[in-house]
């Protein structure tokens, strides 16, 4: 907010991005000095009611846009998956969700038994424990349960890899779910006020996911999936949902709003 104020006070054209769908005091607040308001999903536009709303769907970096042409057999080939099986994708974010990471743990045996695999992303924090536990599994669960600490770069593959992702409802499910017209599994962190559940509310409201509070997961996380992974039908009419709300021209919508705004366009 600091520098919010300062530019405001030097008259410098400014403009707000909100990527989550509901935004805090801080973006409530700087959005009045701003002479755009940017954001990711049309639901935002009732929080913003007094200024101009341009809706410019999620940017995606650059390495998440190659990814979406990717070949799906050629990304599982990437990750030693197999070319059949149904693909669940585990993730956290880069530092990892304890809740989900043991979740995926105990029901990851149950989903390979109904023919899947597993390519879990456990994040820094957890790695030396889902390592340690994933060793435990029996053999023919083990080659069917992938792991990985992080993935940068390589994370677009994983999600064009997949055929349903359980992750946490930041920001970006908004963006690279529909991007791969990828299912997804929301489970919000509890304790990100309302952000992630509001993001997680607006893709189950369209369709293109589920969502689950982080209280239930180590009981519903499994059966959940497992019904998911049964009812391809289901899951194919999340998939043509979550791509409807894709927006791969974003980022140059947002840099178009950018230009017009210093160069008086508009």
């Amino acid at each position: 907010m600091p520098v919010t104020l300062a530019g405001w006070l030097r008259r410098v054209p400014m403009a707000v991005y909100l990527p989550d769908v509901q935004p805090g005091l801080a973006v409530r607040w700087a959005a009045r000095l701003s002479r755009r308001v940017l954001v990711t999903m049309a639901q935002s536009r009732e929080y913003f009611s007094d200024k101009h709303v341009t809706v410019t769907g999620y940017p995606l970096r650059e390495a998440i846009v190659r990814a979406t042409r990717e070949n799906r057999w050629a990304a599982r080939e990437r990750f030693n998956l197999g070319a059949e099986r149904f693909t669940v994708l585990v993730f956290g974010g880069s530092r990892g969700a304890y809740s989900i990471n043991r979740a995926a743990l105990a029901a990851g045996p149950s989903w390979i038994e109904a023919g899947a695999q597993v390519l879990h992303v456990s994040g820094q924090f957890d790695w030396s424990e889902v390592k340690e536990l994933q060793a435990q599994f029996a053999l023919e669960h083990r080659e069917h349960y992938h792991i990985f600490p992080y993935l940068n770069e390589d994370m677009g593959s994983a999600l064009r890899a997949a055929d349903l992702a359980v992750a946490r409802a930041g920001a970006s499910c908004l963006g690279e779910f529909p991007a791969f017209g990828l299912p997804a599994l929301l489970v919000p962190y509890p304790h990100a006020w309302r952000y992630q559940r509001s993001n997680a509310e607006i893709l189950s409201d369209c369709g293109a996911a589920v969502w689950i509070e982080d209280r239930e997961l180590q009981h519903v996380l499994g059966p959940t999936v497992g019904g998911l992974m049964r009812d391809r039908e289901r899951l194919t009419a999340m998939s043509r949902q979550a791509t409807s709300l894709a927006v791969p021209e974003a980022a140059d919508r947002v840099a178009a709003e950018l230009i017009a705004m210093v160069t008086g366009a508009a």
